[in-house]
């Protein structure tokens, strides 16, 4: 394990909710809530303003909604949230070209392999700088750990939140770790934890107390001889810049169980044409097409067909899918569906096409479920989530703040304006139109970025 911080951990601070804040001008200090909105619906990121009530992520939102009844409660806009993490990403591999991102909002950063710091003091200046840097492009703000392992980087980065830093001193490891509770640890869960529980273990120092040779005995031996390392502060694992992908894949989760076959054989088919959109996004094609079918009663069910070769073809997926779900019996209800790929691979193996034959001739690849609307039937009511953007002919953009009973309500604002005006409009309204998310930053004619008001309460650079 080196001897100097320069791994920094960076996880931003209420990822989605924030973006939401920063796009919206009239939610800023205030609770907002990110999540599946149906009955099943959970949390993905609350604000810290939610937090309050004590809303957090992976609790249900009907739950959430009984703790904070008077937040805003939004759906997520992926394709915003993946912008917004590219240029975060981006001054992060400006730095280094060891760079292992863990999600849209955190990643680890190898400060020594670009030589952007060689001690504490280089470390923290641009840990410094580089939240200073994250504010101006994005609006946004983000917590820093910096450490000698990526353990204590990513400790030092939840101790730092929201919107700090903290740099843990070589050889102040075992006094800093020592009274936390083992789930601090990775690779301590709920289950590993209850299992160190039952067993007396609830602290570090008392995992470190206990020796290799009892967490063997309790753990088994890969485990044990892990976390016994840790509780010493010892982690050697490296930054690794890319992690290879073992497979795409989408699913969703019904509000209510689909019972008609030709809507499931539908739902699979859309779920196909999203997979090979992930797919060719990541210039990868596979081999192996999943089929995942949750049930009625909780069990959950796979199918899978491997194929002569890699594949990125819309109709060969969509094919194997369907011949998979002819495999699965349905009767009772379906509550989730997913289709995936494995053995992926950077090419394709063009005579694949023959599996297709018969198949009708291919259409455009859907989009993710949160970009452009879903097909709908001729006379089907228009579907506007909460949260999302639209576009009217007279008043501009704005976003949608719920909908219901024929009715949908807007807010007209933008990133970089005053917080603005509500009206409702029937949901067929031919004036109103689903719209791309605007920049949560407006640039400057030097080309940097002026920060929006949502970072500094300042007024918008325009």
């Amino acid at each position: 394990m080196r001897t100097t911080p320069t791994i920094l951990h960076l996880d931003m601070d209420a990822f989605y909710a924030s973006v939401e804040q920063a796009s919206k001008p009239s939610l800023r200090g205030k609770a907002v809530v990110v999540g599946g909105l149906g009955p099943r619906g959970v949390v993905a990121t609350a604000s810290y303003e939610a937090r309050v009530f004590g809303v957090h992520s992976a609790m249900p939102m009907a739950q959430a909604r009984r703790l904070a009844p008077n937040a805003a409660y939004l759906v997520p806009r992926f394709g915003l949230y993946r912008a917004v993490s590219e240029q975060v990403m981006g001054l992060l591999r400006a730095l280094s070209p060891l760079v292992e991102p863990l999600s849209l909002d955190e990643a680890f950063v190898d400060l020594v392999a670009g030589g952007a710091a060689r001690d504490a003091d280089s470390a923290r200046l641009v840990a410094t700088r580089l939240r200073a840097d994250i504010r101006a492009v994005t609006g946004l703000t983000g917590s820093v750990g910096l450490a000698a392992s990526k353990m204590l980087a990513k400790i030092g980065s939840e101790q730092a939140k929201p919107d700090g830093l903290v740099l843990i001193e070589p050889g102040t490891e075992r006094s800093l770790l020592g009274p936390m509770p083992v789930r601090t640890l990775p690779g301590v869960g709920p289950a590993t934890g209850d299992h160190l529980r039952r067993a007396g273990i609830h602290t570090v120092d008392e995992l470190a107390e206990a020796g290799e040779d009892e967490l063997v005995r309790l753990l088994g031996k890969a485990h044990g001889q892990a976390l016994h390392a840790m509780a010493l502060a010892h982690d050697e694992r490296p930054v690794v810049a890319e992690r290879e992908a073992k497979s795409v894949s989408v699913e969703d989760t019904y509000d209510v169980d689909i019972h008609d076959r030709l809507r499931v054989g539908l739902e699979v088919r859309r779920l196909a044409d999203r997979c090979v959109q992930r797919l060719r996004g990541s210039g990868l094609s596979g081999r192996t097409i999943v089929l995942k079918v949750r049930r009625y009663d909780f069990s959950t069910l796979t199918r899978s067909e491997t194929l002569r070769g890699p594949t990125d073809d819309p109709a060969v997926v969509r094919e194997a899918a369907a011949r998979l779900l002819d495999s699965v019996d349905t009767t009772g209800g379906v509550r989730l569906l997913g289709v995936g790929v494995t053995g992926l691979a950077d090419y394709t193996q063009e005579d694949l096409f023959a599996q297709a034959a018969g198949a009708e001739p291919e259409g455009p690849v859907e989009q993710p479920a949160d970009e452009p609307a879903e097909e709908r039937p001729a006379g089907a009511e228009r579907h506007w989530p909460a949260g999302h953007d639209v576009r009217h002919a007279e008043y501009g953009h704005g976003w949608v703040q719920g909908s219901g009973l024929g009715r949908v309500t807007v807010r007209f604002e933008t990133p970089l304006s005053e917080p603005g005006r509500v009206r409702t409009f029937r949901v067929d309204d031919p004036e109103l139109e689903p719209a791309d998310p605007l920049p949560l930053v407006s640039p400057r004619p030097d080309g940097a970025a002026g920060t929006s008001t949502a970072a500094t309460g300042a007024e918008p650079v325009l």
